[in-house]
């Protein structure tokens, strides 16, 4: 399913090859009969502000979304098991059906980086997409909810994940508890974080350890992103819907 990449790539962070594809991904959407007319012209909407805006705006905005916090986190596990052992332990589990699947992965992203499930999926039947979208409908809601909240475009890509599998209603399930959250991107939760995470004496294996090493490496690529605007990104093509 094609539009499960280009909805990979609008939760992504945004490049210039972004920028770029964007002709190509509104074409996706427009021939998205899955989705319904207005939730097409939303996307598409979407697509035109990226194409049209200042990337530097758009990285900021990006890093300012997801890289300050963690209840917007784009890492599926973090919702669920935050970085317990069960956390490792799924990481290992998703990897294996990954390349069962013969889906490889490169060494930049976790294994449960919604934008990388995405494209997993996109390579799925559309049972198995429903399926795994259905598992994760929860996470997906809530996440929904917390970027409404922040009225950030992203949570129009996730809330078509939703539509996709007629689950869009779930959304409303979440909003009042989002409302009462605490927000976790102020300056002083994330001070208190960073303390937290100076010296962490917590981890009872190796697994443990391996987790915590690894999604401190993600937040620090997230801030490296920020200073970065070359960073390389996978974009696709609109005739055969490769990956390049």
């Amino acid at each position: 399913m094609r539009s499960l990449i280009v909805l990979a790539r609008l939760l992504d962070y945004p490049t210039k090859a972004l920028q770029q594809a964007a002709p190509e991904m509104a074409e996706v959407i427009k021939a998205e009969t899955r989705l319904t007319p207005l939730r097409r012209e939303t996307l598409v909407a979407w697509i035109r502000r990226i194409a049209q805006g200042d990337l530097l705006d758009l990285q900021a905005d990006y890093v300012a979304l997801f890289d300050k916090g963690r209840a917007t986190s784009l890492l599926l596990f973090e919702h669920v098991h935050g970085e317990s052992r069960d956390r490792g332990q799924a990481m290992v589990d998703l990897l294996a059906q990954y390349r069962e699947a013969g889906f490889e992965l490169d060494a930049r992203e976790l294994p449960d980086y919604l934008p990388l499930f995405l494209e997993y999926l996109s390579t799925r039947d559309e049972a198995g997409i429903a399926g795994h979208l259905g598992e994760i409908a929860h996470i997906l809601a809530r996440l929904t909810a917390r970027l409404e909240e922040r009225e950030a475009d992203q949570a129009l890509a996730t809330a078509t994940l939703l539509a996709l599998i007629g689950a869009e209603d779930e959304i409303t399930e979440h909003q009042d508890k989002v409302r009462a959250e605490t927000r976790d991107d102020t300056p002083a939760a994330l001070d208190a974080v960073w303390e937290e995470e100076a010296v962490r004496f917590s981890a009872s294996s190796d697994q443990d350890c391996a987790v915590q090493s690894a999604a401190g490496q993600r937040r620090a690529q997230q801030r490296q992103n920020a200073r970065d605007e070359a960073r390389p990104v996978r974009v696709i093509d609109p005739v055969s819907g490769d990956l390049s």
